[in-house]
């Protein structure tokens, strides 16, 4: 028969596994954290950056100029502050699992019990526990270890290169939107372009983060925005002071 008990528990399994693929974001957040904070700071620090000299009364080549020098010190500075920090959290797993590694060879029932004990904290009954870490130190003890005892998967290992192209590409992408609102922006009218530009690019960027994340979207789109018109707003005051005074 076509459709007999194998078709359809296969079926069956085959749209239960595409339901539970689609409901796991947790594989995006190591690139889309570097990712959105990038863009968020290009758009930020730039839009503000211009708005600061504009309010000064510098020409729009001076502004332009700033905006462009800022981009580029802001792209590096994001890859190395982003690759330092990543780094440093690579090296302290990477110690982590030499430290691991040498506690296996040395005592590997103790640290069959302690995996079990940890299940067992879990929920899991305690001879199944025992069983259940039995059987993972056979298989993959130090991949057991990393991922239930110091919490170090492959999902969520840190990957300062990764980190660093990312935070720099997106800081780019960011920064250079402001910088075009000001190119094609009418003299008079720079300013407010750039800062209503900026922040409908903060709202779209904040949406775009929280859907790709799977979270709810107004939440984060109002705190984007709202901490984007705070920064413009205290820039261009502090840049319109500094240009009254000189």
């Amino acid at each position: 028969m076509a459709g007999g008990p194998h078709h359809v528990h296969h079926a069956g399994t085959h749209a239960l596994s595409r339901l539970h693929q689609e409901n796991h974001q947790v594989s995006r957040i190591g690139w889309l954290r570097a990712a959105v904070l990038g863009a968020n700071d290009g758009i930020i620090s730039t839009a503000s950056l211009l708005l600061g000299v504009a309010s000064a009364d510098a020409s729009p080549s001076g502004v332009l100029l700033t905006g462009v020098a800022g981009l580029v010190a802001g792209a590096m500075s994001m890859a190395a502050g982003e690759y330092v920090s990543v780094s440093s959290q690579s090296d302290t797993e990477h110690a982590d699992i030499a430290r691991e590694t040498a506690e296996l060879a040395q005592s590997p029932e103790f640290e069959t019990e302690e995996l079990a004990q940890i299940y067992a904290a879990r929920g899991v009954e305690p001879g199944l526990a025992r069983e259940v870490a039995r059987q993972l130190m056979a298989h993959d003890a130090l991949g057991a270890h990393a991922r239930d005892e110091l919490g170090i998967s492959q999902i969520t290992t840190a990957r300062p290169v990764q980190a660093a192209i990312a935070s720099a590409a997106t800081f780019s992408v960011g920064a250079a939107a402001p910088i075009l609102l000001a190119l094609v922006a009418p003299t008079a009218w720079l300013a407010p372009i750039v800062a209503a530009g900026s922040l409908v690019f903060l709202a779209v960027l904040g949406a775009l983060g929280a859907r790709a994340g799977g979270a709810e979207i107004w939440k984060p789109t109002l705190r984007v925005t709202f901490w984007g018109a705070f920064a413009m707003g205290l820039t261009a005051a502090i840049g319109a002071l500094f240009g009254t005074v000189v």
